[in-house]
């Protein structure tokens, strides 16, 4: 018989991972100026939408679920202007999908359907919360890609 639990956990990991790597090639060519360039007047850097995707990843699985005591400052991470360097915004990234693999890979059967509350979400299990954070990943890989076509055209 098929392990569920094993599944979920496995299908999820792979997808964060893969997703990661994703990020990661679309940020590779980008110069540190490039990184923090918003090429329209609406809209967000790439380093933006990274510190984005890193305190949602550290909020609603890090803190909610690992319990990592991590605090999010949702507003800083569009408005950030102190720019820390590419290699460092990339670094807490990784971290963070680290600690998403590590607490998908941590949970039981049972954790699966936990009931889940957090500020901000309307997750009502941790599985759901899960994919919709990968959703959300998701959704701004699309906002990365096409701002790294819209870079190149003006580099």
């Amino acid at each position: 018989m098929v392990d569920l639990k094993e599944t979920l956990a496995s299908g999820l990991a792979i997808r964060y991972t893969k997703l990661a790597g994703v990020v990661r090639e679309l940020a590779s060519p980008l110069t540190e100026d490039q990184f923090w360039t918003k090429p329209f007047g609406f809209g967000n850097s790439f380093g933006h939408l990274m510190l984005h995707l890193t305190g949602n990843l550290n909020y609603y699985i890090g803190a909610q679920m690992a319990g990592t005591g991590y605090e999010r400052d949702r507003p800083k991470e569009f408005s950030d202007a102190s720019r820390p360097s590419k290699a460092e915004v990339m670094k807490k990234f990784d971290d963070a999908i680290q600690v998403v693999v590590h607490t998908i890979r941590k949970q039981s059967a049972d954790d699966w359907s936990a009931a889940y509350t957090a500020a901000g979400s309307d997750a009502k299990t941790r599985f759901e919360m899960v994919l919709q954070c990968a959703t959300h990943l998701h959704l701004h890989i699309g906002q990365m890609t096409y701002l790294g076509f819209e870079l190149k055209k003006s580099a």
